[in-house]
C-alpha cells in the first residue's frame, strides 16, 4: 500500500483533531461485519485537544478517549495513534490500575464479543492483534454473561485467527494473591456440552412457590 501523500494525511489529522476538540468523547458502536473491521477506517474522539506531529505521523489524544474501527472500540484516558509508512495504524491506550483501558469487539458470525481491560493496550492494525499489558483480563461474552475469561500480566489476542496467548507475572491482588495466570472456559455454544450445562443450570434454580395467604386482620 502506498504511503498517503502529505495533503491527504494533513486533512485526516486535522479532521481527527477537530473531533477531539468538539466531541464529548462519545461515539456510537457500529454493528458491521466483524472480520472486515481491520479494513475499516480508524476513528478517534476525545474531550481534550490533541497533539499532532505531521513529520512523525503521530497523534496524541487525552481525556475520555474513544477509538473505533468497525465493531472494535477502545476507551482510555490517553491514546497515541501512529500511521506506519505502509498506511496501517497502531494505537497505544493508557489507563491506570484504578481505571484501566478497555477493549470490545464483536466476534465474526456469532452473537458474542471479546472484551477486556488492562493498564495498557497495544493495537497493531497490520496484524489485527491487541496486547493487554499489566493486570490484564480478557473475556468472551455471550449475551449478558461471561463464557470464558483469561487473566494474567500479558494477554495477546489475534483478531484474525481468534487465538489468545497469556503469560503470568501479574501483580498480586486480593482476588489473585499469587499473581498466577488463570483461565475459565465454558463449552462452545451449540454443542451438546453447552446444552447439557444450560439444562443443569436451569434444574438448579428452585421453582417459585406461593406463600401462604395472610390471615384476615382483626
Amino acid at each position: 500500500m502506498r504511503t498517503p501523500n502529505a495533503p491527504n494525511l494533513t486533512r485526516r489529522l486535522r479532521r481527527a483533531a477537530a473531533l477531539g476538540l468538539l466531541a464529548a468523547g462519545l461515539l456510537p458502536l457500529p454493528g458491521l461485519a466483524e472480520k472486515a473491521d481491520r479494513f475499516k477506517p480508524l476513528n478517534v474522539e476525545a474531550d481534550q485537544p490533541g497533539r499532532i506531529d505531521l513529520l512523525k505521523q503521530f497523534v496524541e489524544f487525552n481525556g475520555n478517549v474513544v477509538v473505533t474501527k468497525g465493531t472494535m472500540t477502545i476507551r482510555a484516558s490517553r491514546i497515541e495513534v501512529r500511521e506506519t509508512p505502509d498506511g496501517y495504524h497502531t494505537a497505544v491506550a493508557f489507563g491506570t490500575a484504578g481505571k484501566p483501558a478497555t477493549f470490545r469487539q464483536k466476534r465474526d458470525g456469532v452473537d458474542e464479543y471479546i472484551e477486556g481491560e488492562a493498564e495498557r493496550l497495544e493495537y497493531d492494525g497490520r496484524t489485527d492483534t491487541i496486547r493487554f499489558v499489566t493486570n490484564a483480563a480478557v473475556r468472551r461474552t455471550r449475551g449478558s454473561g461471561t463464557a470464558d475469561e483469561i487473566t494474567g500480566n500479558l494477554v495477546t489476542y489475534d483478531g484474525v485467527t481468534e487465538v489468545f496467548s497469556v503469560s503470568g507475572g501479574a501483580a498480586a491482588t486480593p482476588a489473585n494473591p499469587g499473581g498466577r495466570v488463570r483461565a475459565v472456559l465454558a463449552p462452545r455454544e451449540g454443542t451438546a456440552a453447552a446444552a447439557e450445562a444450560a439444562s443443569a443450570a436451569s434444574a438448579a434454580v428452585p421453582a417459585l412457590r406461593t406463600s401462604p395467604s395472610l390471615g384476615t386482620p382483626r
